[in-house]
């Protein structure tokens, strides 16, 4: 059959993502009417119905929902090989990593500029992953996981475990008596979604008597969360590495007391099999910056 036009894939693609026309036609930049002409193009094309209309919106079909999974990731890879292309027409290489938001944003991040002066010759691109995919259909030269060593058909290389601690805004600390930890149970905490359990066992670790509080504030990102304590909202228990410049400036205070380790550790993953040049730059930096971080 022949192919649709990628106008028309990338009009659906948007739309399927936001579930509306006109959300999709204001990231692409066309009106809504445009971008609901298009759909029903390719509808047209492939003799079935993407979207059933409900009231004022738009729902994906089952054979819509199918092709736009399928279509997110054959746009990524295709994004992905014209990258390559031009960074290699500027004499470059590119590089795509899958991280996870915070470890990106507390740790990868700040110190990229090493990187990039180290190896100007790479471009490097950054995506949002929070469960292991597949190299051989998502795109990505590597990723950053969390969790254990169990990522099918990869070859994981062991960066640092987690050490958590509890913190708390200067503010705060003064106001709620904080040099005692047993103050705890009477302050108001911020909470992990995923991890509620981090202050119950830390406070068994420390030997406090009593629960902690659960009417706390939860998020669902550990960025959130030391946003939530920096503001001075409660005392929070999160990763050192992802708060180390808070505590050498004075912005977060640590709390005495013990350090929670996870069994769970923190890995560089990437697809077997011979890496190419840029890939074993990144992996190389990172290691030194590992035993920057320990020495």
């Amino acid at each position: 059959m022949r192919l649709p036009s990628l106008t028309h894939l990338r009009c659906f693609d948007s739309a399927a993502r936001h579930q509306s026309f006109t959300a999709a036609g204001e990231e692409i930049g066309l009106t809504q009417s445009a971008v609901s002409k298009k759909v029903k193009e390719l509808e047209s094309d492939l003799g079935f119905a993407l979207f059933q209309r409900v009231g004022r919106g738009v729902v994906l079909t089952a054979a819509g929902a199918g092709l736009a999974a399928d279509l997110a990731q054959d746009l990524g890879a295709l994004r992905t090989t014209v990258q390559k292309a031009v960074a290699a027409g500027a004499g470059r290489s590119a590089l795509r990593l899958a991280v996870l938001p915070t470890f990106a944003n507390r740790w990868l991040i700040p110190r990229l500029p090493d990187f990039f002066a180290r190896h100007p010759e790479i471009e490097l691109s950054l995506s949002t992953r929070l469960e292991p995919f597949d190299f051989a259909r998502d795109p990505f030269d590597l990723a950053i996981h969390y969790g254990r060593d169990n990522w099918p058909g990869a070859r994981m290389v062991e960066l640092f475990g987690e050490q958590m601690v509890p913190i708390a805004a200067p503010e705060l600390f003064a106001k709620c008596g904080l040099g005692n930890s047993a103050t705890l149970t009477d302050v108001p905490l911020v909470h992990l979604e995923s991890r509620s359990d981090a202050w119950a066992d830390w406070f068994l670790e420390a030997g406090i008597a009593g629960q902690p509080r659960q009417d706390g504030r939860y998020f669902d990102q550990y960025s959130m969360v030391i946003g939530a304590a920096t503001a001075g909202l409660g005392a929070a228990i999160v990763p050192f590495d992802m708060v180390s410049d808070e505590l050498d400036s004075g912005a977060l205070l640590q709390l005495s007391g013990p350090v929670l380790r996870s069994s769970k550790r923190y890995y560089l993953v990437r697809p077997h099999g011979s890496a190419p040049d840029a890939v074993q730059k990144f992996e190389i930096w990172i290691t030194r910056q590992l035993r920057q971080r320990t020495g």
